[in-house]
């Protein structure tokens, strides 16, 4: 378990109460979860798979925290911990700079299968924490939060959000020379992910310059994503965007 202090976090942790999921809970888990893994299995970035596979996620059951934390910590130190609902930018940072995930528990209800406004454990757990098993990803993700913890700049912050938005929720790879999907938004969105891979959405290749000047639009199907190789790609990608930053050429 991280013992880093979390000074602006702390107020947000939470436990989380697994005894109280109900039958019902679970059910909805196992729909959403039918929903979307058969196009998962197709189309989802075998990185994505393999996560899914190392810490122990069920299909019938909602996630229980600290096993996926143990099976999870060993491997690139990240921790899926749970939190009250939205953070703050500055706690959100905080947390990605130490590996711990910031992980809603609750879910959503049956009448909202396809769309929530707010993360919940569907989101947080399917479609976020089996990429933090992959080690170049889990080290981007926590630079990411390390570089941003720092940034004052909203101006800045919001050129950033660009970058984990076109990767950490939105992200495509090309692997084996097809178009798969890492991003937690398309892994969770039924309707996401077949805008993907039904060719309604352009593919253009990462760009660090171009992810950086395409704003994030949050109300409608996305129509442009970038596809990386590796995600060595990304890491090398935050590194740049830390210098322009730290230079005022963002």
């Amino acid at each position: 378990m991280r013992t880093e202090m979390l000074s602006a976090a702390e107020p947000y942790l939470i436990q989380q109460d697994y005894a109280a999921y109900t039958q019902e809970h679970h059910a909805v888990w196992a729909e959403l979860v039918e929903r979307v893994y058969p196009e998962l299995e197709k189309h989802a970035a075998l990185e994505y798979l393999d996560g899914f596979e190392i810490i122990g996620l069920q299909r019938d059951c909602l996630p229980h925290l600290g096993s996926i934390s143990a099976r999870l910590e060993p491997r690139t130190g990240w921790n899926s911990t749970p939190v009250s609902g939205f953070l703050p930018a500055p706690a959100f940072f905080e947390m990605l700079s130490t590996r711990r995930f910031p992980t809603t528990t609750w879910l959503r209800s049956r009448d909202s299968l396809e769309y929530t406004p707010e993360p919940d454990i569907f989101h947080d757990v399917f479609g976020h924490v089996p990429m933090h098993a992959h080690a170049v990803f889990a080290s981007f993700l926590e630079r990411y939060g390390r570089v941003c913890a720092a940034i004052e700049d909203d101006a800045v912050l919001e050129k950033l959000g660009r970058i984990f938005w076109y990767t950490v929720e939105f992200g495509v790879i090309r692997q084996r020379g097809e178009i798969k999907v890492y991003g937690s938004g398309i892994i969770s969105s039924q309707g996401e992910c077949r805008n993907v891979t039904n060719g309604q959405c352009a593919i253009r290749d990462f760009s660090l310059d171009e992810v950086l000047q395409t704003p994030v639009k949050v109300d409608e199907l996305h129509k442009l994503l970038f596809a990386v190789d590796s995600f060595d790609q990304i890491y090398e990608a935050m590194h740049e965007a830390e210098k322009r930053a730290m230079h005022g050429t963002l």
